[in-house]
């Protein structure tokens, strides 16, 4: 007997847009790098901060060896995650905040999905209640969603507790993996309406929502979405730059 060969759907922005829309959904949860906007922002974060001198020499040249690690397969997603804000331990809450505003402002404009942004207006507009979950810093990612009109009180991200104004080491939240399932039931959202993320590290909330939006799918989790029957995206800025990868690929003979 010959194997069925499992495909996924490659929807155009109409079809994305109408599958979202037609499942009308009360409450929508994103994920936010490489799903709202392009590129790693608490990555991005952290090197910025500390060419800006945010942190000392001991610490950037810990966090650089910690991060090497985890590229080496020998630190968790989890770990490296709460790792990098737990750096910032030391500061007052209101001077990284700052920073991270001043870090949106300059580095994500140009990289929201134009496409992403059009839906989560359109979702507001219909008065659907949206979560932002990431395994990012949460001080960039409430500011990086702010300007989609999304309040901080619902973002779920990586973050250290705040005493008295100053933050500590003390890990309040990494949502990563199954770690995003269980921020989102933590908060009353067991079963989402519908979900939109683009790594496997987003496979567990993907696979919890009545309605899974696999978004600029990484291999792995474009795997998985084939294995589930999913359909997925891809934003146009995110398809020209797999073109760009793949005839680079192609020119070096990769």
């Amino acid at each position: 007997m010959t194997p069925t060969l499992v495909q996924t759907l490659q929807w155009s922005n109409q079809q994305f847009l109408q599958s979202v829309l037609d499942s009308q959904p009360q409450v929508a949860v994103f994920d936010c790098d490489g799903t709202l906007w392009s590129g790693d922002s608490g990555y991005g974060f952290m090197i910025w901060s500390i060419e800006q001198g945010l942190i000392s020499r001991a610490t950037c040249d810990w966090i650089d060896n910690r991060h090497r690690a985890y590229q080496a397969g020998k630190v968790s997603e989890a770990t490296i995650c709460g790792e990098m804000v737990q750096i910032y331990a030391g500061l007052r809450e209101e001077e990284l905040r700052t920073f991270a505003v001043r870090y949106v402002q300059e580095f994500l404009p140009h990289r929201y999905f134009p496409e992403m942004v059009a839906l989560v207006d359109q979702l507001r507009h219909n008065g659907v209640e949206i979560w932002a979950v990431s395994s990012t810093n949460k001080w960039v990612v409430a500011e990086g969603v702010r300007a989609l009109g999304i309040p901080e009180e619902r973002v779920l991200a990586a973050e250290v507790r705040v005493k008295d104004g100053l933050l500590t080491e003390d890990i309040v939240d990494v949502p990563t993996d199954e770690g995003k399932a269980i921020s989102l039931a933590r908060v009353g959202l067991s079963r989402p309406d519908a979900v939109f993320g683009n790594s496997i590290h987003d496979l567990a909330m993907l696979e919890i929502a009545r309605n899974p939006f696999p978004v600029n799918p990484s291999p792995a989790l474009l795997a998985a979405a084939a294995g589930h029957g999913w359909g997925y995206f891809l934003p146009q800025a995110a398809a020209s730059e797999q073109s760009g990868a793949d005839s680079t690929a192609v020119l070096l003979n990769l």
